[in-house]
């Protein structure tokens, strides 16, 4: 008996291309369909105006949804830290995989760390939210940076240093490993110094919501705690009514594992973790003012109680004058 192919919608940039492999193999393996990769172009990837003027990273969600909704695939793989906080009702996230190393880190010419940088060193970054802490921790450990704003695929992002355009280019762990560049970051950013984008590090896959039998098929591939930890970072950004554009990090995990975790140990056992701690940051992009706050509580076990997590924190930062903070709302 033959099976249709499940098609696959994705972004044509390498990074998205290698995602979207990586979910075929796993969805082939859990439905025993062949899965063939639909490439779909967006505005943003060929235009050069700067992606905050365009509409951010949503315009290539968009793209990918807007696929979906005309039966034109059957599901996509998006960054989750890309997608709008709002759901809308006809899609369902069917499955967050187990997410990969949430951290930034830098690519530095000579390979230098980040404390090494040489008096005015130039780093390349187009996320505010990067600048703003990298602003704040230059200035409270003394270092003399200059965060210059750049865009573009990862690659050339790491050329503008290889070129000697630029000292360093801050970008994420997860994407460097998927596409097999990990090797060439020169230092990863502990989440004490620089918080992540709230879901980075995890995808996120996407189907109509009436399409029961995908939707449990891909649920297989979800990972329990990965969905309640990126659940409550996104509700705090939501609760912030903060835009992409706005410079909010936020980091959900179990303070016991995170340290074999960013020693690159997987045998850290969830099973002793009764407690999630969650961060949030936000600041203005020179890194003068900041509001930086954490709580610690019980592993949510439902969906409400990981939103309402975000949201208590969220509160709190508010309160701390969080909202001064971020400039222009994003409408």
């Amino acid at each position: 008996m033959t099976h249709q192919p499940l098609r696959l919608g994705t972004r044509r940039s390498r990074l998205a291309m290698a995602q979207s492999r990586q979910v075929a193999d796993a969805v082939s393996q859990v439905t025993g369909r062949p899965v063939e990769l639909v490439e779909i172009t967006t505005y943003g990837d060929v235009s050069r105006e700067a992606l905050t003027q365009i509409g951010g990273t949503g315009v290539f969600v968009t793209a990918l949804r807007d696929a979906l909704l005309r039966g034109e695939v059957d599901f996509a793989v998006h960054s989750l830290k890309d997608l709008p906080t709002s759901q809308p009702e006809e899609l369902t996230l069917a499955a967050l995989p187990e997410r990969e190393d949430p951290r930034d880190v830098i690519v530095a010419r000579d390979a230098l760390k980040l404390t090494d940088l040489p008096r005015g060193a130039r780093i390349g970054t187009g996320s505010p939210r990067r600048m703003a802490q990298l602003n704040a921790y230059g200035r409270s450990h003394g270092l003399d940076i200059e965060t210059v704003p750049i865009r573009g695929n990862v690659d050339t992002r790491i050329e503008y240093v290889r070129e000697g355009e630029l000292d360093a280019v801050v970008l994420a762990a997860a994407g460097l490993q998927r596409i097999g560049r990990i090797d060439e970051v020169t230092d990863f950013l502990s989440v004490d110094t620089v918080l992540p984008a709230p879901g980075q590090g995890a995808l996120a896959i996407e189907c109509t919501a009436d399409n029961a039998d995908l939707v449990a098929a891909l649920g297989e591939l979800d990972d329990p705690f990965t969905r309640v930890a990126v659940t409550a970072e996104r509700s705090l950004l939501a609760a912030l009514e903060a835009g992409c554009s706005a410079p909010v990090g936020a980091l959900a995990d179990l303070p016991p594992l995170s340290n074999p975790l960013e020693r690159g140990d997987p045998q850290a056992d969830r099973q002793i973790v009764k407690e999630m701690r969650l961060r949030g940051v936000v600041g203005t992009t020179d890194g003068t003012r900041m509001v930086q706050l954490s709580t610690t509580g019980p592993v949510p076990e439902t969906h409400d109680q990981a939103l309402a997590l975000g949201r208590e924190l969220a509160t709190e930062m508010l309160a701390q004058g969080a909202a001064g903070l971020m400039g222009e709302r994003a409408q």
